[in-house]
């Protein structure tokens, strides 16, 4: 099965970590890292831009689209990045996202199973296709 950690920060959390020295950081994560590609659960793992005002917002709520610059104003948590898993189990995911080394006040994980193409009717057109197109870029 394959789970998403969510990467989540405070304001105050993500400021906090500009004071750690960026090459002790890398050589953390990437330790951490390491464990999980050893273990054979890595799948993908990637960080966002900092600068969340450099986001863009696509609100669906209304007939229109509406696109605003940045975050929503609510936000008081960023999702700064993330690690695809292929474990066993959710306890597995929990157990891998208690070993983070991002850790402290206003940091958080947050778990979600990832749904697979095998999931949805596989009578129907739009999964055949996207079954075709997953089998010739090498993603089943």
């Amino acid at each position: 099965m394959k789970y998403m950690l969510i990467m989540r920060a405070t304001d105050d959390a993500f400021a906090g970590m500009m004071d750690v020295d960026f090459g002790e950081m890398l050589e953390t994560m990437g330790r951490y890292n390491d464990e999980m590609i050893r273990a054979g659960v890595l799948v993908a793992a990637e960080g966002l831009d900092p600068d969340s005002a450099s986001g863009v917002v696509v609100d669906h709520s209304t007939e229109q689209p509406v696109i605003t610059d940045g975050p929503y104003g609510e936000t008081k948590e960023l999702f700064g990045g993330f690690y695809i898993l292929n474990v066993a189990s959710k306890e597995e995911a929990v157990e891998w996202a208690k070993r983070s080394p991002v850790t402290g006040a206003g940091f958080k994980t947050e778990i979600r199973r990832v749904t697979t193409i095998d999931e949805f009717p596989q009578e129907n057109e739009w999964i055949q296709k996207e079954r075709t197109w997953r089998e010739a870029t090498g993603q089943l």
